[in-house]
């Protein structure tokens, strides 16, 4: 006898199918209109909750998997809020769905963090080892150069950690969305390596490029954040440049494409540490219009804890799909 399905929370009348994005709500065109409309809303609140309530935005994210077990999309969605929970076991096997769904590898930094997760560094490194990094984009690059670094960290090899982490991207003197969790990793294996001088230099850089960001946010898509000190009390002044530099911002013909990598800041902070030898700027940085927002989610740098791996079998397909 098949158990009953668990029941789906609760929609609050003020979360609509429009609150998706509409590359997310453009999967859905293979469900029924009724079916569609719901799982974009369980979506959407998931979305809402992750970083407040994600018990409850993993309840949402079921739901929807449950009503739409073939959607990218929901089972992308089952994975993260797993991760946010910590359940890595479940979203390892989401995630591994999802790969096998869409051919694609911008969750591989989740990947590895979850591997990670359950206590697996070896497969944890096999995993980010086995895609093209030249191919992935630029802010999904940094991640899984971050999460293979917390992996080396696991297995107790700093210096490697730190090799992961000596890429064209840990500019200090640009910043982007994910530079302070790209200079923050920097930082602790800098300390681990008891090399305490230069990794308070890079806890530091991780502050100002955050700062940085925050600033920037309200700014105007004509205009740039150039900081142009650092006071007595390690906050950022800044100035705002009504023209756009060219060479800062790669902006595309259709920005609602683009990601918000596409608008870097300046940062000109003097230092007092030679960080020659620890990064090999090699490369100009490719900025990606096709980073997901589960990049953040891999961005700590520390080892994820290993509780509440036994979970339950990911949810399945069900009648509720079908063709509009």
């Amino acid at each position: 006898m098949r158990a009953a399905r668990p029941a789906d929370p609760a929609l609050p009348d003020d979360v609509t199918p429009k609150d998706l994005s509409p590359a997310a709500r453009n999967e859905l065109k293979t469900l029924t209109k009724e079916n569609a409309e719901r799982v974009a809303r369980h979506l959407a609140m998931a979305s809402r909750l992750i970083d407040d309530d994600p018990a409850l935005a993993h309840e949402h994210a079921l739901a929807a998997s449950r009503h739409a077990g073939r959607i990218p999309v929901a089972r992308e969605t089952v994975a993260i809020t797993a991760y946010a929970m910590g359940d890595y076991a479940l979203a390892l096997r989401e995630l591994r769905t999802y790969r096998r769904l869409t051919g694609r590898d911008d969750q591989i930094a989740l990947m590895v963090d979850s591997e990670r997760g359950v206590g697996r560094p070896d497969r944890a490194l096999e995993a980010g080892r086995s895609v093209d990094r030249a191919a992935l984009p630029t802010g999904v690059r940094v991640s899984l150069a971050i999460a293979m670094s917390g992996a080396w960290l696991d297995k107790g090899d700093a210096g490697r950690a730190l090799q992961e982490l000596d890429i064209p991207e840990a500019d200090p003197s640009r910043a982007f969305d994910w530079s302070p969790a790209l200079f923050s990793a920097r930082a602790v294996v800098l300390e681990d390596l008891g090399r305490s001088e230069e990794a308070a230099h890079w806890s530091r850089l991780a502050d100002v490029a955050a700062d940085a960001l925050d600033e920037a946010a309200g700014v105007g898509l004509d205009e740039t954040i150039a900081i142009d000190e650092v006071d007595e009390n390690g906050d950022i002044v800044t100035d705002a440049d009504d023209d756009l530099d060219e060479d800062d911002v790669d902006q595309e013909d259709d920005f609602d494409q683009e990601d918000d990598l596409d608008r870097d800041v300046d940062v000109d902070v003097a230092t007092d540490v030679d960080l020659a030898a620890d990064v090999d700027v090699a490369a100009d940085v490719d900025e990606d219009d096709d980073l997901l927002d589960a990049a953040d989610l891999a961005a700590d740098h520390d080892a994820p804890s290993t509780g509440g791996v036994d979970s339950a079998e990911a949810p399945a397909a069900d009648a509720d799909e079908g063709t509009a």
